[in-house]
């Protein structure tokens, strides 16, 4: 599917869509009907702090226990990644395996990759942070893929919980978890966002000022 650019590139889209929260893109979202765009509240980041916004890259696969060509290809797949992306894993719910772990996250990082959202495990959790990369996923585990789950395609569409996922979304997480935003929408969306933390600002002032909540409410401001 061709698609369509953004008045700016991606890169700076992310970029500014890195400096808003993801509650403010929920609400945005909410406003044009989309209130199913969240991903699963049990995929988290794994240190609170971290923060990422990429164009998706998605991966999914399954239980298996065949090995042949596996690691040709886990390659093919890392291979494929573009700078700017976000890696996101449709596992099938998976509880056993680790699909993601120290030498994907160095290889991706290299390609210019920006995060991992996995639905399911991750290991080499100590070597993984200290590449100072955004993961995002479920549980931590020593399991690895091999003889136990293996990766079926990628740059396919996905389904994570409720939400769809299609190559070139926009995928944003923070300590709040994280957030699909349909590429057609992205710019507008940040837009709006942006508005939305600026006018956030003023309303913090208001209740620091003293003002009463119905004060509040009546100046332009919410809860």
């Amino acid at each position: 599917m061709e698609r369509k650019p953004f008045p700016i590139s991606d890169i700076e889209l992310c970029t500014r869509y890195e400096k808003v929260f993801t509650a403010a893109v929920n609400d945005v979202l909410r406003e044009e009907g989309l209130i199913a765009q969240t991903l699963p509240n049990d995929i988290l980041p794994l240190r609170e702090e971290m923060k990422v916004c990429g164009t998706a890259f998605t991966v999914t696969g399954c239980q298996s226990l065949a090995i042949k060509n596996e690691m040709e290809e886990r390659a093919r797949m890392l291979e494929s990644i573009e700078p700017g992306n976000i890696v996101v894993w449709d596992t099938g719910r998976d509880t056993i395996s680790a699909q993601w772990g120290e030498m994907m996250t160095k290889v991706s990082k290299k390609r210019g990759c920006r995060g991992a959202v996995v639905d399911g495990g991750v290991r080499d959790t100590n070597k993984v942070l200290a590449q100072d990369f955004p993961v995002f996923c479920r549980y931590r585990s020593s399991n690895g893929m091999l003889g136990r789950f293996r990766i079926t395609a990628w740059q396919v569409p996905i389904m994570i919980g409720e939400v769809r996922i299609y190559p070139g979304d926009i995928v944003f997480g923070d300590i709040d978890g994280v957030i699909i935003i349909p590429r057609k929408l992205a710019y507008d969306v940040l837009l709006r966002a942006e508005t939305i933390r600026d006018s956030e600002i003023g309303i913090s002032e208001m209740i620091d000022s003293g003002m009463s909540p119905s004060q509040v409410v009546e100046g332009g401001g919410y809860f």
